[in-house]
């Protein structure tokens, strides 16, 4: 094999054109991408990084292009990442500028992400060589090794998408990487950190950086799409990830952690061996982490997450109606939602629900109940969004008669129903920010219930939030009147 020739790695989300996630301004670094990168540099390769999140569209990968003049381009999104799981029509026109951009450099294009997966046709026609399927580095590795061996058969390399003879050819399913401490950390080092500490200070006095201790999901909620780790769960050891929490805090001083992974701590015993050694080493960190609520009914782990720091915690609540959340195939009870978020308030955890609404045979009877679930349990914090159909799931199966040409959306404030259901895509739209207020509402007026029990020990912020209640009621009142129109409306 000849020397290892130059990889450019780049990712495909630009917060520049997801105007929602720009305004927010908590963004992170792309995670999966870092990981590919090290992975490959591990085995000798000279790697880069352009990193889309601050760039102000595609075009600008033509500086790095130039100036790296790589051999490969590698076009690699973070699969931790939930907004590069939506597959947005914005990043995939990017993604295709992007590789136009570098087939005229002469690069050999490779894409890995979970829109390529599931549209592999598409980029292939957009001037992709190979896609990549499902867990990315062992397969990349291989495959830039043929390439820099000008072997043009690669039939043999789990995990891929071609064409041959214009027709599409997949090869065997790639097993997934079992030992995740066999992995080098992500390669840190390619990110300007300047730019996102600049832009978590600004936005919330912070700075918090991404880490995974996990990859994959056995649950088997049938509207989530896991095109890239599947169902198998694997873990990196406790003791793995807190050395690189401490690398991270000496190296960048990150105050905060949000573990990406799609559920935390699933493997027994996990969590209290990271606890403990949390504590015998004296580090303290805050950090936030995604879970069932079903897990989060086991006291043992919650005091345990408390103990390690846990500041947050973000549950698929989905439904308050015990009837949808089994037509999603859930696996929880509403009985557990309720168990869980109290269990996480009396350790001082931040109960925080993801709700989605529009799922398939929803009534008005099933909304009011998630509505009532959110005003009866005031989590911390609610992410609402519709019931958005994505390739690979039971879900899309069922719906996709009722799709037509626009089946992904535009950015991640778009939140379009997409299929045939009880209700209009208006009045799902007008739902969103109706929760949204009366839950804000809702906590104010429990904020103003707190006040006059003990008005005397109060402070003028206090008092001053509790009056902003005047400010949500009217828009309660009339977000009410317009849904009840909509409800009209199939």
């Amino acid at each position: 094999m000849e020397m290892a020739a130059s990889v450019l790695f780049a990712n495909t989300y630009f917060l520049q054109l997801d105007p929602k996630q720009k305004g927010i301004g908590l963004p992170y670094p792309p995670l999966g991408t870092l990981y590919a990168a090290a992975f490959l540099r591990q085995h000798s390769y000279a790697v880069s990084l352009f990193d889309s999140m601050f760039a102000s569209g595609p075009d600008q990968v033509l500086e790095m292009l130039g100036l790296v003049k790589p051999r490969f381009f590698v076009l690699y999104d973070d699969g931790f990442n939930y907004l590069t799981k939506m597959c947005l029509t914005n990043m995939r026109e990017a993604a295709f500028r992007m590789i136009a951009l570098a087939r005229e450099a002469g690069c050999r294009v490779i894409v890995s992400s979970s829109d390529a997966t599931d549209r592999s046709a598409d980029y292939l026609e957009a001037g992709a060589e190979i896609i990549i399927i499902g867990e990315g580095e062992l397969t990349l590795l291989e495959l830039v090794n043929s390439m820099t061996s000008h072997e043009t058969d690669f039939s043999a390399i789990p995990g891929l998408a071609y064409l041959i003879n214009g027709k599409m050819f997949r090869t065997l399913a790639r097993p997934l990487i079992r030992d995740l401490d066999s992995l080098p950390l992500p390669a840190w080092d390619l990110v300007d950190m300047s730019s996102y500490r600049a832009s978590w200070i600004s936005h919330a006095g912070y700075f918090s950086l991404n880490m995974n201790t996990t990859r994959g999901c056995p649950f088997k909620c049938n509207w989530c799409a896991k095109p890239i780790y599947g169902n198998r769960y694997h873990s990196r050891s406790p003791r793995k990830v807190i050395e690189e929490i401490k690398w991270l805090q000496q190296s960048f001083g990150v105050e905060h952690i949000w573990f990406c992974d799609d559920i935390f701590g699933l493997k027994p015993g996990w969590i209290a061996e990271f606890a403990q050694i949390m504590s015998n080493q004296g580090i303290k960190i805050p950090f936030k982490i995604q879970a069932r609520a079903d897990l989060m009914v086991r006291q043992r782990d919650v005091s345990g997450l408390a103990t390690a720091g846990c500041q947050d915690v973000w549950m698929g609540a989905e439904s308050g109606s015990q009837k949808i959340l089994d037509a999603m195939d859930k696996g929880i009870t509403v009985e557990q939602i309720a168990e869980s978020t109290q269990l996480l308030k009396k350790h001082g955890i931040r109960p925080n629900f993801f709700i989605q609404f529009g799922y398939l045979g929803e009534t008005w009877e099933d909304i009011r109940l998630t509505i009532d679930m959110i005003n009866r349990l005031k989590p911390h914090e609610i992410g609402i969004s519709v019931s958005y159909p994505l390739p690979g799931t039971l879900f899309y199966e069922k719906v996709k008669a009722d799709l037509e040409k626009k089946q992904n959306w535009t950015d991640s404030d778009e939140l379009a129903l997409m299929h045939q259901n009880t209700f209009s895509p208006a009045f799902y739209k007008q739902l969103h920010r109706y929760v949204h207020r009366n839950y804000k509402m809702q906590l104010v007026a429990g904020h103003v219930k707190q006040l006059l029990r003990q008005p005397f020990a109060s402070k003028f912020a206090d008092w001053k939030k509790a009056f902003s209640s005047f400010y949500y009621l009217p828009l309660v009142i009339a977000g009410k009147r317009k849904l009840e129109k909509l409800k009209q409306i199939r």
